[in-house]
Order: structure tokens, then C-alpha cells, then sequence
């Protein structure tokens, strides 16, 4: 029940902390003085700004402190965004005073980049746009147009940014000042570039309409691009969504793990009181008073472990949630998931006290009849032949008891502890299949998306790259095997806005395609699987097309999904696993594929090296022909990104662990239970064990017959559980790959499984220790004196 509960507070706690931060419900990124206009339209309710503000950090003497650190951090001035509206979280330390200027907040990200630390002070000095500009920039001969010390008071994070990829973590370096010092600078030392969040009059409901009300109201050129925080949420479920399945994973096996061994316990409960039910029925007691006795005391026990169930979940639930919102949760501590508590408990007495029931039947039916009662039991034919292969007799005797459960009051439960070693081995075996699937996944990057080496990207996807002369210098690169010049952008389909990349079917690099083919001409789209879900869509179908504001509609057919890699400018709209679209780039308008400055040509290129190229070579090759094609002073800085890994990928790092931690939770309750079922085993064959003294049996002798028991009842276990834990390995995992639209790959790790076999009978044989000694200090006269 804890695992449950857990899971499902894990599940909702992206769309809990999200609601905690008032978000809006669009985003628009401009640089446009645009929130009068963006307040006056129709739906919207509420607007609320950040204007990126240039600033530099100044050193002792006053001077300016420039470097690749500090041009990697963004100084954003709030007019109440991220203090009101998508409230940021304080990690550390306290968010900022919004009336006081002398405050600051950084993300961690920040923070490292620039050395600071919460209660920290530095010396920052503010500039204008001209000031930018001037050659003597970034010098003490410009001296700053005012000059401020911040004290960092906290380091914070956003909505937006508590589940990332790497495509958004190029614009996470933020430092946040306040608003009482945004209106002295907002003037003066703005950048131009600002950031709007729309809180609708419908909520999400108006999401469409206002973005097409943007379009319009918005100058033509004005370069601004729009985000919906529902797209944030959704691939934030989407990481999320592992550990809450890992979780509600392990609390199934752990509920049908409790049914199984609480219904042995009830049996041989029952079994204990063979005698005294026996003596009963000789004194007349009829079935039905044989079916009550005892059962109202077994019911009881099991009302009252139930609810104490249902208190250790409530106590387990601080550990929730797990995963990327657990330091951000505002709802952390005791939690009452009423849902699983009382289905829990109503499942654990229903069945228990059900199962209680017909044992108690079962055993007054046989009590009743005598012919059942003189039935003897049917000896094992495994056994016999392991009595005639020469074996020694603490081997022959170890294979009947393992095999051979008895009657009557020497019956012991040989099927749990089979049960126990194959439930053991069943999860082991499926954790380890999940897990080396899983770093299968994250060690092949196509599997995700990204289907080629490097790829070359103009301003983190918003700029571009001269067409002309890369390719001349990608097809004189020894290494290069192939490379597909792309473009970054966004389309409305069957009205909704789905981010795309623009290519030149048929390419020679893209994504790698989950289902029909790729594109071949221009009416043709790939969707992501999560975007041909969310617009109803097959493969084989129709949507509608068109770009920005244009009235022009173009009728695509749906070739084919992939699996979308993260690609795309870090501060839009961009491609993630499952959800953009793959289309022709003559979608793209001539006017914006070729802008009036700069170079003509794509955002990106994808280049996928020859196998025998060296990485590091070609790397070093790679980045000269970025540095050559930096050399136009008109282009924008030309990145070579290796991996860009999806939110999914790169929360596997908190949820790697959680496979290995279960199963090996699990494996440990499995033992613990064999142990107590060839203990329970030992004591109930205690006549038994007297006899094989009687008859000559040592104590090593007697030990030698409980190891051989206990290995026996694990190999059978094995011979069961590997192939079903092999096969619920691989559906978990396929089931997973689904989730998360990656491509399924799963992985059988034999050398592994051959280890945790030899290991397990190992174990077998020093978990039977116990029950050995005990079996060697059985009290030979003491048992046998009333027989």
C-alpha cells in the first residue's frame, strides 16, 4: 500500500507543484515592448513580464569581469513574472524580497557558473544597449550606467525547469533581481528580449485562440515565438512516469508476494490445529462448528494486520514522492491516499479472511470423511529415483522432504518453499532484464532519437548557418559518412501547435522511424507518437497544415512515427521524445528560411560519422568547420553538440537506482521467507529428524539433509522463475519503451543470470544453516517417547 500510494503521489506531483506556482497558461518570447498589447486581447485575464537586462559582474577596482562563464548567464528583471505568476521555488535559502532592490535569486546552474553562494554579495554594474555596442565594451572605459550590490538570498528554480532536457539547459544560468529594481533599469538597461506569461480568461481552454490572437497583434518581424506550459507538463509526466511505474510495480509484487505467504500462514495455522479438530469430531462436533473454530480469532488477526498495514503506509509516506519534484514538493510529509488505503485493506481482509474460510472447509470436509482421513501420501517419483542413482541418504532423504509435503501432523509446506525460491529468482531476474535494458537505452543514443554523432546548431537553434559552404566543407571531411541540413519551426496541425523539423525529403540523416517510413515528398509528415495520440490520429491519415498566420492549409498524410529527438531552440517550442513532427521544409517560408541578414541556410545540421572515424579526430574537425563558418561577422556562434538527451534520459540518473533497490528489497523479503517456510519445515519434520538420529543419522548428517532440501526447492525455483522473470523483464521494459515512446530494445543479460543462478543455490545452502543446526539438536527421546 505504501508502494502504491507512492507511486500515484509521485505521478501527480509535477501537476501539484505546478498548480502551487500560479502558472500561466501561455508563454510568448519577444523582442517586442508587447504586454499592453498582449493585456488588451479579448481572453486574456492577466499578464505579467521579465525583460533580459545586460549586466556584468564588476571586480575590485570596478572593472568588468568578461568571460565564457559570464556570457553563459542571463540577468532577468521581473515585473512580477516568477514572483507572482510561475512563482520560481526557493532550494536553498528564502526567495527575494519583491520590494527590495539589493536582492537576489540565482538557479543552481547560476550559481556553480559564477561562484556564489546564498548570502554571498556581488558587485554588478548595469548598461544600455549602446553602451553593448561600443568597441570598448566589457572594458573599465565603459563604465556602467548604474551600479548595484545584490546579496543572494536564495537559489531557486522554475516550473519549467524542475524536469529538463539538454536542450533547455543551455538557458537555465538565470539570475533573477526584483521588481523594485527592474523599474529603475527596465528604461535603460534592457535588452530588448522579454518574456510574457498569459493567464487565460478559460484557462488552457483559450490556449489556440490566443495564440492565433498573438499572431495578429504582434508586428510582423517582431521574431517572437510562443510556449504552452501544457506541453511542459506533459513531458514532465512523461520523465516522472518511470519511477511512478517502478513503484507501482513493486507494490504489486510485494501485495501478491503478502496474499501468497499470509495465505500459507493461515493454512499451516490451520494445520497446527489438526489434532485438536480431530479430537472434536470424535466428541461429535459437526462441520459446521469445525469450520468456526478458530476461524473468527484467524479473521481477527487478519482485520487487525490489516489496518497496521494500512498505518505503516501512512508512516512511509514522507519517503514520497520520488524523482526530479521531491525538492520542490509542496506537500511534503504525511500523506492519507484514502483511494489506496481502503481498497488495500478491504483487499487484504476479503481475501484472507476468504482464504481462511476454505481452508477451514476444506479441512472440516476432510475431518469428516474417512476415507480421506486413512489417505495416505503419494511418494514423489523424483525421489525413488534419486534413491536408486547411489546417492548418499542425507541427499535421498533431502530430495523426498523437499518434494514430499506428508500427512497428518508431520505435513510440512514443501510448495511455499518452492513458491518463495521461484517468486525469489523471478524478481531478481526481472530487475536485472529491466535494468540492463534500461542502460541499454541510455548507452545508445538512436534508441531516443538521436540518430546520428554531432550535430552543428546556429544560436542554440534560432540562428542560422550558410548553407552553401557547410556542405562544401562537410563533404570534404574524410569522416563524415552523411549529413542533413535542417530547420527548426513550428506548424499548426489540425490546430494544434506541434514543433517541427524542416528537411529536404528524402534525407540522409533523421530520426529513426517506429512504425511505416519516413518522409519521401512534400505531402507527407512523421509524427511523434505522443502528437499522433493527442490529435487522434493513425498512420495512414490526414491532418491539415498551416504556418503562423497564414489562411493557407495544406492537406499532409501521416506516413510513419519516430522517435523525436530533443532538439530545437532551448528557450521554444522544441522536439522531445514522442511529441514534434518531421515535415518538408518548403513548409518554412522562403522569407524566413532566408532572412535579409545574415547567412542563408538551415538552424542545424545533423552529421552522422563513418564507423571507422575516430571521435575524438573527428570532433576536433568538426569544430574548425564551425569556427570557418563563424568567421561571417553577420552569422550567429555556430555550437557541435554531441548527445542532447531527452527529460526522460536525463532523469534516469534519479530513478536508476530504483530498479536494483527493489528488486533487491524484494529478493531479501523472498529469503527471508524461505527461510522461515524451511525452519517452519524443520520443526514440523522434528519426528522425522528423530527417526534419521535414531537410525545412525550425525548432526552433520541431519544438516546435510536440510541444505539438500533447501537446494532442491531453489533449483525448482530457478527452473520456474528465470524464464518468467526473463519474460516479465522484457514486458516491463517493452511496456516502458512504450510509455516513453523510445524504440524497444530489451536485454538479456545471460552472464548475469547464469550468476545470480549458481548464486541463489549458494545461498540456498547458507540460508539452511539454521534450520540445520536446529535439525541437528533435535531431541531424539523427548520426541520419540509418546510414539
Amino acid at each position: 500500500m505504501g508502494a502504491v500510494a507512492a507511486a500515484r503521489r509521485t505521478q501527480s506531483s509535477f501537476p501539484t507543484y505546478l498548480t502551487s506556482t500560479n502558472p500561466s497558461n501561455l508563454s510568448v518570447f519577444t523582442g517586442t515592448v508587447a504586454e499592453r498589447l498582449l493585456a488588451d486581447l479579448p481572453h486574456v485575464r492577466r499578464v505579467e513580464g521579465a525583460d533580459v537586462l545586460n549586466v556584468l559582474p564588476l571586480g575590485r577596482n570596478g572593472a568588468p569581469k568578461v568571460g565564457p562563464s559570464t556570457s553563459q548567464v542571463f540577468t532577468v528583471g521581473s515585473d512580477g513574472l516568477f514572483f507572482n505568476e510561475d512563482r520560481v521555488t526557493a532550494i536553498e535559502g528564502r526567495m527575494a524580497d519583491p520590494n527590495r532592490a539589493d536582492e537576489a535569486m540565482l538557479t543552481s546552474e547560476a550559481a556553480q557558473i559564477l561562484g556564489l553562494h546564498v548570502g554571498q554579495t556581488v558587485s554588478v554594474g548595469f548598461y544600455t544597449n549602446a553602451q553593448t555596442s561600443l568597441p570598448e565594451f566589457g572594458t573599465a572605459k565603459v563604465q556602467p550606467t548604474k551600479r548595484a550590490d545584490l546579496r543572494v538570498v536564495g537559489i531557486v528554480v522554475s516550473n519549467s525547469d524542475v524536469v529538463q532536457d539538454d536542450a533547455q539547459k543551455s538557458i537555465s544560468a538565470l539570475v533573477l533581481v526584483t521588481p523594485a529594481l527592474t523599474k529603475q533599469l527596465v528604461q535603460c538597461c534592457s535588452t530588448g528580449q522579454s518574456e510574457f506569461g498569459l493567464q487565460l480568461q478559460r484557462g488552457g481552454a483559450d490556449v489556440s485562440i490566443v495564440e492565433r490572437e498573438v499572431d495578429r497583434a504582434l508586428p510582423t518581424g517582431s521574431g517572437f515565438y510562443l510556449v504552452d506550459p501544457a506541453v511542459i507538463e506533459t513531458e514532465a509526466q512523461r520523465a516522472i512516469k518511470p519511477e511512478a511505474i517502478a513503484l507501482g510495480v513493486f507494490g504489486g509484487i510485494c501485495g501478491l508476494a503478502v496474499l501468497l505467504i499470509a495465505s500459507q500462514v493461515i493454512g499451516r495455522q490451520r494445520r497446527f490445529l489438526t489434532d485438536d479438530l480431530g479430537t472434536l469430531r470424535s466428541l461429535g462436533a459437526s462441520p459446521a462448528i469445525l469450520i468456526c473454530d478458530g476461524l473468527i480469532g484467524v479473521v481477527g488477526a487478519v482485520v487487525l494486520g490489516s489496518l497496521l498495514a494500512g498505518g505503516v503506509a501512512v508512516a512511509l509516506s514522507p519517503l514520497g514522492p520520488l524523482g526530479p519534484v521531491r525538492p520542490v514538493d509542496p506537500s511534503s510529509g504525511v500523506a492519507f491516499d484514502w483511494t489506496v488505503l481502503s481498497l488495500g485493506v478491504a483487499l487484504l481482509v476479503v481475501t484472507l479472511s476468504a482464504f481462511a474460510l476454505i481452508s477451514a472447509f476444506r479441512s472440516a470436509r476432510h475431518l469428516s470423511d474417512p476415507i480421506r482421513q486413512r489417505s495416505h501420501e503419494r511418494p514423489s517419483g523424483v525421489a525413488a529415483t534419486v534413491a536408486t542413482a547411489g546417492l548418499p541418504e542425507s541427499a535421498v532423504m533431502g530430495v523426498r522432504f523437499a518434494l514430499e509435503p506428508g500427512v497428518g501432523r508431520s505435513s510440512v509446506p514443501v510448495r511455499s518453499a518452492m513458491l518463495g525460491a521461484a517468486l525469489a529468482v523471478l524478481v531478481v531476474v526481472a530487475t536485472v532484464t529491466f535494468g540492463t535494458s534500461l542502460n541499454t537505452l541510455v548507452s545508445h543514443p538512436a534508441l531516443y532519437g538521436w540518430n546520428w554523432n554531432y550535430e552543428l546548431e546556429s544560436a542554440e537553434g534560432g540562428g542560422y548557418i550558410a548553407g552553401h559552404e557547410a556542405n562544401q566543407f562537410l563533404s570534404r571531411d574524410p569522416d563524415v559518412a552523411a549529413w542533413t541540413g535542417v530547420y527548426f519551426d513550428a506548424l499548426r496541425i489540425d490546430g494544434e501547435t506541434v514543433p517541427i523539423i524542416g528537411e529536404s525529403p528524402p534525407s540522409a540523416v533523421g530520426p529513426p522511424i517506429q512504425s511505416g517510413h519516413t518522409l519521401q515528398a512534400r505531402n507527407q509528415i512523421v509524427l511523434g507518437a505522443t502528437t499522433l495520440a493527442d490529435l487522434h490520429k493513425r498512420v495512414g491519415d490526414t491532418v491539415k497544415a498551416s504556418y503562423g498566420t497564414s489562411s493557407a492549409v495544406t492537406t499532409l498524410r501521416i506516413v510513419g512515427t519516430a522517435t523525436m529527438p530533443a532538439v530545437g531552440p532551448g528557450l521554444g517550442l522544441h522536439l522531445s521524445m514522442g511529441t514534434g513532427a518531421l515535415v518538408s521544409d518548403l513548409f518554412i517560408p522562403a522569407g524566413v528560411r532566408n532572412p535579409t541578414s545574415g547567412p542563408h541556410g538551415p538552424n542545424a545540421y545533423f552529421v552522422r560519422l563513418k564507423n571507422s572515424a575516430n571521435p575524438s579526430v573527428s570532433l576536433r574537425s568538426l569544430q574548425r568547420i564551425a569556427n570557418a563558418l563563424d568567421s561571417d561577422p553577420n552569422a550567429a556562434p555556430i555550437s557541435v553538440l554531441s548527445v542532447q538527451r531527452p527529460a526522460e534520459i536525463v532523469n534516469y540518473r534519479t530513478m536508476g537506482s530504483t530498479p536494483a533497490i527493489l528488486g533487491i528489497g524484494l529478493a531479501a523479503g523472498a529469503v527471508v521467507a524461505l527461510s522461515l517456510t524451511l525452519i517452519t519445515s524443520v520443526r514440523q519434520r522434528r519426528r522425522d529428524f528423530a527417526v534419521l538420529r535414531t537410525l545412525g543419522f550425525t548432526g552433520r548428517q541431519l544438516g546435510s539433509v536440510v541444505a539438500w532440501q533447501s537446494s532442491v526447492a531453489v533449483a525448482i525455483g530457478t527452473i520456474i522463475g528465470v524464464p518468467l522473470g526473463i519474460i516479465l523483464g522484457r514486458f516491463l521494459w517493452n511496456l516502458f519503451a512504450h510509455e516513453i515512446d523510445a524504440i524497444p530494445a530489451p536485454a538479456v543479460p545471460v552472464a548475469l543470470i547464469v550468476f545470480i543462478v549458481v548464486g541463489g543455490i549458494v545461498l540456498a545452502n547458507i540460508v539452511a544453516a539454521v534450520p540445520g543446526r536446529i535439525a541437528a539438536k533435535t531431541p531424539t527421546a523427548l520426541l520419540l517417547r509418546a510414539e
